[in-house]
């Protein structure tokens, strides 16, 4: 028996000049172009290498030039400007008195997120293929065999750049899709597996949608899949990953969508690897919803659970780590089991609520869970 491949959902912590480089850029603040690719290239290959250290068998490039994993898009395709509307999350509004503190402490990201008030078109792959050109660089310096690289979906767009062009929702995730096509499509091209963010599937229920009830949401939720699978027409689902998350924040989540009520739309995306949480409290026991709805799972999906939280400075226990994952290799055996993390440790640039250094510990203990599986 090989041992338990392990992986983790993309971002990871940026150094500071990462981030004062790109907020610079951000703000339009004047800077050196050279020295922004040459401090890109120089994080990348040491967010490599500290994923190697930690026995991470399939790395990323820890999403290091990104804003976010979803307003990236504003500087790469046309048609933004403006800015969109910020609407809390529900659990948040609940409890006042904690979403206060939140902003207060600074406990909320600052970055654009403008409105779609144009046609969206790309601008080019360039700035996709220096990412693309740092990970494999570094990937083959530090002995990675295996990458990914990942990409917004067309609807975690619409979440967060809404809509204020196209006539119709639908007509705007369709125009998403057709732009992000050629992105997923260079990614793949490239040798690296893609993953698609997709917290649309679940997040949007308690941020956009919390007005209507979980059947309209779900009809909402398999139009943006339907939108995905139509973007990723003709790319190998084997060379596709995908992840849910209803928000990568610490905080009540009492308004989450059960992952039972989504796991039908999920599973219809045209991905072979899913990820998903399963570590932090409010998700945790729903690996049962896999065990108890084991013959809807296609036969060539592989299940990527969340084994370590992405929200706390706990470093997990190996052994807690493990059995995680042996519940989910008696679900669907061995092999269609990869580890991961619930989400990012550095989903927006300069922001995250896990040092940087637990964040790579955390990593370790991931592998260290999955050596005792195997």
């Amino acid at each position: 028996m090989t041992r338990i491949v392990t992986t983790h959902v993309g971002s990871l912590p940026r150094t500071q000049e990462v981030v004062d480089f790109i907020f610079a850029r951000e703000n339009g603040t004047p800077y050196d172009a050279d020295a922004f690719d040459a401090a890109m290239t120089r994080a990348v290959s040491d967010t490599v290498a500290r994923q190697v250290e930690a026995g991470v068998g399939i790395v990323s490039d820890g999403e290091t030039s990104k804003i976010s994993y979803a307003t990236y898009v504003k500087d790469r395709y046309t048609g933004f400007d403006g800015d969109s509307p910020r609407n809390a999350p529900a659990d948040l509004k609940r409890f006042p008195s904690f979403l206060k503190r939140l902003a207060d402490d600074g406990g909320t990201p600052q970055y654009a997120r403008p409105m779609c008030v144009g046609e969206v078109r790309s601008k080019g792959q360039g700035e996709l293929q220096k990412d693309i050109d740092n990970l494999k660089a570094a990937m083959a310096a530090h002995g990675a065999e295996r990458g990914f690289m990942n990409a917004a979906s067309p609807g975690v767009i619409s979440l967060f750049l809404q809509n204020d062009f196209y006539k119709t929702r639908e007509a705007y995730l369709t125009a998403l899709a057709d732009a992000m096509k050629e992105e997923y499509q260079t990614i793949v091209a490239a040798g690296l597996d893609l993953q698609l963010d997709c917290p649309d599937l679940a997040l949007s229920r308690h941020m956009l949608f919390a007005d209507l009830s979980d059947a309209e949401f779900v009809a909402i939720a398999q139009s943006h899949v339907d939108a995905l699978n139509h973007a990723l027409d003709g790319i190998p689902a084997d060379k596709v990953r995908i992840h849910i998350c209803w928000g990568n924040y610490e905080g009540p989540h009492v308004c989450d969508i059960p992952m039972d009520t989504m796991f039908s739309t999920l599973m219809a995306a045209q991905a072979r690897y899913v990820l998903f949480e399963t570590s932090n409290p409010r998700h945790g026991h729903e690996w049962t919803v896999f065990r108890d709805r084991k013959a809807e799972i296609p036969d060539d999906k592989v299940l990527v659970p969340g084994v370590v939280d992405t929200t706390t400075n706990f470093v997990e226990h190996p052994q807690l780590v493990a059995q995680h994952i042996e519940r989910f290799v008696d679900i669907v055996g061995h092999d269609r089991v990869i580890a991961g993390s619930d989400c990012g440790f550095g989903t927006f640039a300069g922001f995250g609520a896990v040092d940087p250094d637990i964040a790579y510990a955390k990593l370790g203990a991931l592998s260290e869970g999955a050596a005792l599986v195997s």
